[in-house]
């Protein structure tokens, strides 16, 4: 593999450092100015910033871990965490050379692609979808077939090409879409008769509620779901992204991608064996999530995640790639628009730097599959608490 040299003189820095945590929002100018592998931060560390996509919450939890155990350190690096809120577009972030990698869905990335963005998926984190539409069991919402003349939820902003994947799919063409919060509530009030949810979030949020008829918490029997894994229809998610010049011009900046990777996957076996101590990492991260609904989402999405299908943590498959793209191409929302109307570049991802780091993890005897992985029985508490 490439850099290999390279890469055991970064190994070899081996200095401890602050690692500092932002809020919402990104930086100060300063810090903005800062990002590029080829200048060292306190203590000789090459700074490192992160963009999420969302807010401090388990959903990252492999990130958060890798900062608190310092295994971002161990790889001579100073990473910064930077969370989102909504705000922030992160592939946008990275683009503009103020971050220097982000974490995104795969559909919404190959858009800014086709626009201009030059930036290339180096790690697959999540293999499986994650989203959901939801309905009572009672409201006869038990196929997608069965959306014909509803009234479904969804977010936007990217969040919604499974869901018209899966539409186009099944042949409905009668429903209305209605602007939905990043919350259960318009769907508990019952203004919305199938609601988007992500497993490892709003989900739980209706499994945290009490049912007011029964004065206890709802259960998934009362509820009937709709999987896009199991429609065909599921589009790779979080994954993180890197600057494709700067990889292809900077030896440093490529040395740090494979140093930032490593460090990372190792994270998130750290998530996936030690799943409360991950939880409680976020949450003292600043997460205000409740201690049952942090942990719940560390579980779920350690099942996204483990076992890895691919041959290792990380790694891009290329027929879930390529389904991923032929959706982006073929799919049509309500406007009759689609993701990108042209084949992404070859450059739209590599498996080069997360191999060469999985390599290094195999070495070290690190578990880069989870052949083994058991998830937990999570009971949830009401609110989340």
């Amino acid at each position: 593999m490439r850099n290999t040299t390279r890469r055991a003189g970064l190994g070899a820095l081996g200095v401890v450092a602050a690692l500092a945590l932002t809020a919402c929002g990104g930086g100060s100018d300063d810090q903005a100015g800062s990002t590029g592998s080829g200048s060292s931060g306190d203590g000789g560390l090459t700074p490192v910033k992160l963009q999420l996509q969302w807010l401090t919450q388990a959903q990252f939890s492999g990130y958060y871990a890798a900062l608190d155990q310092g295994y971002y350190e161990d790889e001579g690096l100073d990473v910064e965490i930077i969370p989102s809120g909504g705000d922030i577009v992160p592939q946008d972030a990275l683009a503009n050379g103020e971050v220097d990698y982000a974490v995104a869905w795969v559909p919404k990335v190959l858009g800014s692609i086709e626009q201009g963005a030059d930036i290339t998926n180096v790690a697959q984190i999540f293999e499986r979808s994650a989203t959901l539409q939801v309905s009572f069991a009672d409201a006869g919402i038990d196929s997608v077939a069965d959306l014909e003349g509803k009234k479904i939820g969804s977010w936007g902003y990217g969040n919604e090409w499974e869901l018209f994947a899966g539409l186009n799919k099944a042949g409905v063409t009668d429903f209305e879409i209605v602007q939905q919060a990043f919350d259960m509530n318009a769907f508990l009030a019952g203004d919305i008769d199938a609601a988007q949810a992500m497993t490892y979030n709003e989900y739980a949020q209706l499994l945290e509620t009490e049912d007011p008829e029964t004065g206890e918490l709802y259960q998934p029997d009362d509820f009937s779901v709709i999987d896009w894994n199991d429609e065909g229809t599921a589009m790779l998610q979080d994954a993180i992204w890197a600057d494709a010049g700067r990889l292809a011009d900077d030896a440093e900046y490529a040395d740090t991608t494979v140093a930032f990777l490593k460090a990372t996957l190792k994270g998130w076996m750290y998530a996936r064996d030690n799943p409360q101590e991950a939880a409680d990492i976020v949450t003292a991260a600043g997460s205000t999530l409740g201690t049952s609904h942090q942990l719940w989402m560390t579980n779920e999405v350690n099942k996204l995640i483990w076992p890895s299908t691919s041959g290792g943590i990380g790694l891009v498959d290329e027929a879930a790639w390529d389904a991923t793209v032929e959706m982006a191409l073929q799919t049509s929302n309500e406007t009759g628009a689609t993701i990108i109307t042209a084949d992404p570049p070859e450059t739209a991802y590599t498996n080069e730097y997360v191999q060469q780091a999985l390599d290094e993890l195999t070495a070290d005897g690190e578990d880069v599959e989870g052949a083994d992985f058991a998830p937990l029985e999570v009971e949830l508490q009401p609110g989340g608490n």
